[in-house]
């Protein structure tokens, strides 16, 4: 139903004159456990429930998201070449900036006070969003230095031999539009713009290199990029195909849990296809690669 187009969302039903309200009824409903307006409701498209700005879908979506990036993270990370001095720092979970310069390890790259200072001149040119308008009204300049110390990328690894910090990023993204890599790509260097700017201008001796990760929802993977990433972190080269195949299969688990979510708040129910769900078919599924994308097939 993702391939083809065809989840149930509201604006879909209303498509085909079965439902005359677009506007997202997780979001609706979260907002009145909380308290808050129902105005101004996102509309309810497929889109929009695969993301962390449903209010309903929030929670799944984030876990969906760790779900699949601690699993690759652990196995780049087991899988390094033997000659490799790559060391991944943030296996567990992801760190604040400010939680990072609190080890010597980090210390050692540039000073927290450098790092600060490069910062706040760089965040002073990054527009401040409608929520954050209180705390940069009281004080901008504590404002910014607090937005940075609370960056968290999802994952950094360093090569102190060579001097190379990589920051690691990972984006679920939709993935019917063919330009989906290029779009999230961007959007993950908007994100840590402050960041790769900061510690090159704080730790000029040091390559400072930012990696993201962008899957597909439905399974799509652009392979020559994702086999080139992992050379890049010094992934051992028999171990990759492995590495990949047990990617999408955890994409494609994460998405079932997603709907699923879905479904089971909307109707009360897993939904009537939850009897063909991934969980159902893990024998039955493989990996097809065409025009340099993954398309998982059942």
């Amino acid at each position: 139903m993702a391939i083809a187009g065809i989840i149930p969302v509201a604006k879909g039903l209303a498509k085909i004159k079965q439902r005359s309200d677009v506007s997202c009824r997780l979001c609706k409903r979260t907002r009145e456990q909380r308290g808050t307006s129902t105005e101004n409701l996102p509309e309810e498209t497929y889109g929009h429930i695969n993301s962390a700005f449903c209010d309903g879908m929030a929670t799944t979506v984030t876990a969906a998201h760790h779900f699949i990036w601690k699993h690759l993270y652990a196995s780049m990370q087991v899988a390094q070449a033997p000659a490799s001095k790559l060391r991944f720092v943030t296996p567990d979970k992801e760190s604040s900036m400010s939680t990072l310069w609190q080890e010597e390890e980090f210390k050692q790259i540039c000073s927290r006070k450098l790092l600060t200072e490069k910062a706040a001149d760089i965040e002073k040119m990054i527009a401040v969003k409608e929520h954050e308008r209180k705390p940069y009204d009281i004080d901008p300049a504590m404002f910014g230095e607090n937005r940075f110390g609370n960056r968290r990328p999802d994952g950094i690894v360093i090569n102190r031999n060579h001097q190379t910090l990589f920051i690691l990023e990972f984006k679920r993204s939709s993935d019917r539009n063919e330009n989906f890599q290029k779009i999230k790509e961007d959007e993950a260097n908007k994100q840590h713009k402050s960041i790769i700017k900061s510690l090159k201008a704080a730790a000029q001796d040091w390559t400072i290199e930012q990696i993201n990760f962008v899957a597909g929802k439905r399974g799509v993977i652009v392979e020559d990029d994702f086999y080139n990433k992992l050379e890049k972190l010094n992934v051992q080269a028999g171990k990759k195909d492995k590495i990949l195949l047990a990617y999408v299969q955890r994409i494609c688990e994460a998405h079932d849990k997603v709907m699923r979510s879905y479904y089971q708040q909307i109707h009360g129910s897993s939904g009537a296809d939850a009897t063909t769900s991934i969980e159902n078919l893990k024998g039955q599924v493989y990996v097809q690669i065409t025009h340099n994308l993954f398309v998982i097939s059942c």
